[in-house]
């Protein structure tokens, strides 16, 4: 989708919320615009999407379903934060990372494991010395962490993804915190889309019977996890799910965020 369309589309929902540019990114001699829509509540989830360009469905998801989320929301108390399509070149092109390369994704933070030595991800869950917000990465990574940085920490947060290289319709997560929380969203998605369980989903990750990694990757919900946010999920689709299927499964992830921040166990303000 040429991402002119789509920006219309998100700019159609300006009466939901504090819809503005968080910031713009300069690709291809031309400026995309970067949107955050703000809902205000007694409780907070984030959601974002769009990290990587060819995995469309979680920007169609919101662009589409805005409404009915920030009512959903509304109902709830809960506020929302909404960054829909972090990588609008990649997004337009159908392609993973953006047009120059880079690879906007796992750089909101770093490591230190031993002295002086730092790393973007662990593997496992080893001990550490200390975290750190990461400054560097791609400029569409480093304009969302600036904006993230500038709020408290949420009650929750998710993130919307999807897989490309798993065939078949299917769905699986990246969890960190309670999973009993998360069991009656990936079995309600079991109606609609396999879920991957107790397989190995990429280099360095693995499924559990329940279809969920956990796998500190430096990535937001990994930051978020870090500071005291009890609810944190990636979710994945495949990419040949059919977007009908992956809306009721990005729906059925969103709804269940919402119900979870509604909770109020967030780290202290």
């Amino acid at each position: 989708m040429d991402y002119t369309d789509y920006a219309r589309r998100i700019r159609s929902h300006s009466s939901l919320g504090e819809l503005t540019e968080y910031g713009q990114v300069h690709e291809g001699g031309r400026d995309y615009p970067l949107f955050r829509l703000i809902v205000p509540g007694e409780r907070w989830l984030v959601i974002t999407s769009g990290f990587h360009g060819e995995e469309p469905a979680g920007p169609l998801t919101l662009a589409q379903h805005l409404p009915d989320i920030v009512a959903y929301a509304k109902s709830k108390g809960v506020g929302l934060r909404v960054y829909p399509c972090i990588n609008p070149s990649g997004f337009e092109d159908g392609t993973r990372y953006n047009r120059s390369g880079e690879k906007p994704n796992n750089d909101f933070l770093r490591y230190e494991i031993a002295p002086g030595e730092w790393r973007g991800e662990l593997m496992g869950d080893p001990p550490i010395l200390r975290w750190a917000l990461y400054d560097g990465g791609p400029k569409e990574t480093r304009a969302v962490r600036t904006d993230l940085a500038r709020f408290p920490p949420p009650d929750a947060a998710l993130d919307l993804h999807q897989d490309n290289y798993l065939g078949g319709v299917a769905t699986y997560a990246y969890t960190f915190g309670d999973k009993a929380a998360y069991h009656p969203l990936m079995e309600a998605c079991a109606a609609h889309a396999t879920v991957v369980r107790s397989r190995k989903v990429d280099d360095n990750s693995f499924a559990d019977e329940n279809g969920f990694v956990v796998f500190h990757d430096g990535s937001v919900t990994d930051w978020y996890t870090r500071q005291g946010v009890p609810y944190t999920a990636a979710l994945e689709t495949t990419t040949p799910t059919p977007p009908t299927t992956c809306d009721r499964i990005n729906l059925t992830w969103i709804r269940g965020f919402i119900d979870l921040a509604a909770r109020g166990e967030g780290p202290k303000r």
